[in-house]
């Protein structure tokens, strides 16, 4: 039997040279083209890193992930996750993204407490992925 969805989850880090804004035009241009291709996921930046978790049609995710992967933006692009599913644990989101990035120490505690519930009730060896990154996002900025 084959199942209708893949879901990816990959660590990458921001190239060095790269302008801070451009995450907002990542996150724009993602969710415009994650909806015309029907990926749903959830991302997550830490003003260095990016953990994003990108779910949908098999050959368009693993299309999705190797523009992702070639693009210059992006370094050090490591696959946490891969499988093949039958249905969707972000179904909602074009893309869901959350900033871990905050200075202020409360904004870093209150994602922690976002995050979790997001990823509350979802597979756990995803949603451990995203809930340890944003603990250990927020530890080290404290």
């Amino acid at each position: 039997m084959t199942h209708p969805i893949l879901q990816l989850t990959y660590i990458s880090t921001r190239h060095p040279q790269m302008n801070p804004e451009e995450v907002d035009r990542i996150l724009a241009s993602s969710r415009r083209n994650n909806g015309r291709d029907r990926i749903t996921g959830f991302l997550l930046f830490n003003g260095r890193r990016f953990l994003q978790h990108l779910e949908g049609p098999p050959d368009i995710v693993q299309a999705t992930f190797e523009r992702i992967s070639a693009d210059p933006r992006h370094r050090a692009v490591v696959v946490l996750g891969r499988k093949h599913v039958d249905s969707r644990i972000f179904g909602k989101w074009a893309m869901a993204f959350e900033r871990v990035d905050s200075p202020v120490p409360e904004r870093r505690m209150s994602l922690v407490a976002q995050v979790e519930a997001l990823v509350a009730g979802i597979d756990p060896r995803v949603g451990d992925h995203f809930i340890g990154y944003a603990r250990l996002t927020t530890n080290k900025a404290a």
